[in-house]
């Protein structure tokens, strides 16, 4: 009887009901309605009732439950970052709730759209210090495109509607809904409910994606008169989806183009008008060819510090064009002679009608050049290194090889981060997934498990530090009941590498509480029954990684490298970008 009762309440339907619904059910209705097809939660008190009606529509929503609150948001961010669609977390209050808080800041440094339910305490005991209650509202208040708490049964669609047009929408970004219980058990008539009118409803927030003709003919200008012109290409590419646009910009106007770290990926490295990776622990080439442009052209991307170093002395002899669809961006830190709010791909098919190719040898001579002395004295010896101690770059190296370049890589941050970034060969658009912004550790494993649910035909190799592992690591226990055929990299060496190069370059080789006593990482997957092996020495790393990419199962490979392995180039923080350091070195010249 019970097992009949059941099937019968799986077979709703999703029309529109006269009769009344509970506020539970109509939030799971909604965002079946909205499309989405996977949660990534952990249930409690406070949202219980969504999570009962969540049972009854198992049939359209994967929920994914995860071991701790912020691997649900950093999931969530894994796949809205390989979607496109907005990520979806769903925690309870309080401690639930302010476990979500990393992972949502996180999301709005780095454009991510995602949308977390949180539940909170009946709105008639809010204020009053209940059990498990905290203002989620003033906390995330300042880490969110927007935030609103539901406090009546009647308010959820509209809202629901709402957040997920404004977490999509312009420049995408973390919505946080607060969702008392009492409005969970409410009913309500779902047929009289209020919908939300992007434009009727929301007059003040309508983002510009079109281009303004007069800048576009002004960059064009700009562009076809300059002779050592460089394109710096930003997540903004991969976020409107440019994939196309940006190599015909390339390949018409003939011009180098560097991506910053959240714009690997946008531009397949094989190709010839490829740059390399910006900023710190970028490529020699574009930080030079940066410091001695004409003419910079930014491709949604903000100017972060770490891609322009000293700010007084960034690009000295270039004009600037500038393209985001944050208002906000434009001319906060490099001042732009033709400022441009739009989409950047809306901007790209306006702009290409107005270019000219022009010749441009020497200037892509000179990116050989600079490419040539990277490779000569940093690359050569990290990726064939002469000594027994494996370097990370090689493995990172034969990741790329063995998968031919179109693995989704996410890395974790850290040295690795750094390092899988400038040795993994991306070929595939959109395949590079990492914190930026708030470089935010033990960000890697779960946003892994985010990555392949979106995209569960393509391979997510996760590659994480001992360090950033161990922050997320319970998340093992998520992979395994979801039988998720994650792939993670442990590249270990007993340090925190990161804060370790700058003890050892800045700090006299202090270093104070970098070393890490580790677990057994092999045992700990083998514990959560997922395959694991551990390589020290270079005669086994080739059969470990072939093992790893061939399997379609779980698996984690634990490499001990070199335990001081520094990555260069470096340039330093507050320095100018010709300053980079290819070696230690260079800081004693």
């Amino acid at each position: 009887m019970n097992k009949a009762k059941s099937e019968k309440r799986k077979a709703k339907k999703l029309e529109v009901r006269t009769k009344p619904i509970t506020g539970a059910d109509l939030v799971v209705r909604t965002l079946i309605r909205l499309g989405v097809d996977t949660v990534f939660g952990y249930p409690g008190g406070a949202i219980m009732p969504v999570y009962d009606s969540l049972l009854d529509y198992t049939d359209k929503i994967n929920h994914i439950l995860v071991r701790h609150e912020q691997g649900a948001g950093h999931a969530a961010e894994g796949y809205a970052r390989v979607s496109g669609k907005p990520g979806v977390c769903m925690v309870t209050s309080g401690p639930g709730a302010t476990n979500l808080v990393t992972a949502v800041a996180d999301a709005m440094m780095d454009s991510v759209p995602m949308v977390c339910l949180t539940g909170q305490v009946p709105a008639q005991v809010v204020g009053t210090d209940a059990f498990q209650e905290t203002d989620v509202i003033g906390v995330t208040a300042p880490i969110t495109k927007w935030n609103f708490q539901i406090t009546s049964a009647e308010e959820i669609p509209f809202v629901l509607e709402k957040a997920f047009y404004i977490a999509v929408s312009g420049r995408p970004g973390p919505v946080v809904i607060d969702i008392t219980k009492n409005a969970q058990f409410e009913e309500v008539e779902e047929d009289k409910l209020q919908h939300f009118d992007p434009k009727k409803d929301s007059p003040s927030y309508q983002p510009i994606y079109e281009p303004n003709k007069r800048q576009i003919k002004l960059a064009g200008e700009l562009i076809n008169n300059s002779e050592r012109p460089l394109a710096l290409i930003g997540h903004g590419v991969i976020i409107s989806g440019a994939q196309k646009e940006i190599l015909e910009f390339l390949e018409k106007a003939n011009i180098p183009g560097a991506c910053t770290l959240h714009g690997l990926s946008a531009v397949p490295v094989d190709h010839p008008c490829y740059a390399g990776f910006l900023g710190m622990h970028g490529n020699y080439a574009p930080n030079m060819m940066t410091q001695e442009a004409d003419l910079l052209i930014a491709l949604g991307m903000r100017f972060d510090d770490r891609v322009t170093g000293k700010l007084e002395k960034y690009a000295p002899n270039a004009k600037v064009i500038h393209i985001d669809i944050d208002p906000a961006e434009l001319n906060k830190n490099v001042k732009a002679e033709v400022p441009i709010v739009a989409d950047v791909r809306h901007a790209l098919q306006a702009l290409l009608k107005h270019i000219k190719r022009r010749e441009r040898k020497e200037w892509f001579e000179k990116m050989r050049k600079y490419w040539k002395i990277e490779e000569e004295k940093v690359i050569k010896s990290q990726i064939s290194p002469a000594q027994d101690s494996i370097k990370m770059a090689e493995v990172v190296r034969r990741i790329s090889e063995l998968t031919e370049g179109k693995a989704t890589i996410v890395a974790d941050v850290g040295q690795h981060q750094m390092i899988a970034a400038r040795y993994y060969q991306f070929k595939r658009f959109n395949s590079f997934i990492s914190s930026g912004g708030m470089g935010t550790m033990g960000f890697g494993i779960p946003a892994a498990i985010g990555a392949k649910v979106a995209r569960p035909k393509e391979e997510a190799i996760a590659i994480v530090g001992d360090g950033g592992a161990q922050m997320t690591i319970q998340e093992l226990g998520t992979i395994a009941q979801e039988r998720l055929p994650v792939k993670i990299v442990v590249l270990n060496n007993n340090f925190l590498g990161m804060v370790r190069q700058w003890q050892e370059l800045f700090f006299e080789r202090r270093y104070s509480f970098t070393y890490l006593l580790n677990p057994d990482f092999v045992k700990l997957a083998d514990s959560y029954g997922i395959k694991a092996k551990r390589v020290k020495e270079r005669k086994d790393l080739d059969k470990a990684l072939e093992e790893m990419v061939k399997t379609n199962e779980p698996y984690l490979l634990e490499v001990v490298v070199e335990k001081e392995d520094n990555v260069f180039p470096m340039v330093p923080s507050g320095w100018p970008l010709d300053k980079v350091l290819l070696s230690p070195e260079g800081l004693k010249s």
